[in-house]
């Protein structure tokens, strides 16, 4: 039988964010940024100090058509997780996967994972090769979660940038 958790994670959807969720875009980094600051190159402070400008800004850029776009997963209007789809700026042929982040009450339940398809359904339609990600060393869920949906370790690491003493590293998968 079905748990009362796994029957609502059955109905989540995820979507695309909108033009005009300014306010769901910050809310929704401002809550990834609480609960795990040691796996974002942003602090909590520092983005909950922005004005709303640079969040309009913001979320133009990453929903900028045929170029980048952020997923939610969701249920209803509440919202479980997201992640960005980017055009990777080095690599001609490749995107990027960034600011992934579940709810930690839903982590465990396939929510990631679904992000994760979402975003290599993206790279696939828009004919990219290959997909990169940074990943904190420090969080086994995460490296676990990369690794099964096909990600590999390359040699480039780098501290993070919120906090030197934790490490990062670059993670890509063929498509």
């Amino acid at each position: 039988m079905m748990s009362s958790q796994d029957r609502r994670c059955y109905l989540m959807h995820v979507r695309m964010l909108q033009s005009h969720e300014v306010s769901l875009h910050r809310e929704l980094r401002l809550r990834a940024l609480r609960d795990a600051p040691d796996s974002f190159g942003a602090t909590f402070a520092d983005a909950e100090a922005q004005p709303l400008s640079y969040w309009e800004t913001l979320t133009r850029s990453v929903i900028e058509p045929g170029r980048h776009v952020m997923f939610l997963a969701c249920e209803g209007e509440t919202v479980y997780g997201s992640t960005y789809g980017l055009l990777d700026q080095e690599k001609s042929d490749g995107g990027r996967v960034g600011g992934m982040w579940v709810d930690p009450e839903w982590r465990g339940h396939g929510i990631g994972r679904a992000l994760l398809q979402a975003v290599f359904a993206w790279a696939r339609q828009r004919g990219l090769k290959r997909l990169g990600l940074w990943a904190p060393a420090q969080s086994p869920a995460a490296m676990a979660l990369y690794r099964q949906a096909g990600f590999h370790e390359t040699e480039r690491r780098r501290p993070l940038p919120t906090n030197p003493s934790l490490e990062i590293l670059e993670m890509e998968c063929e498509l």
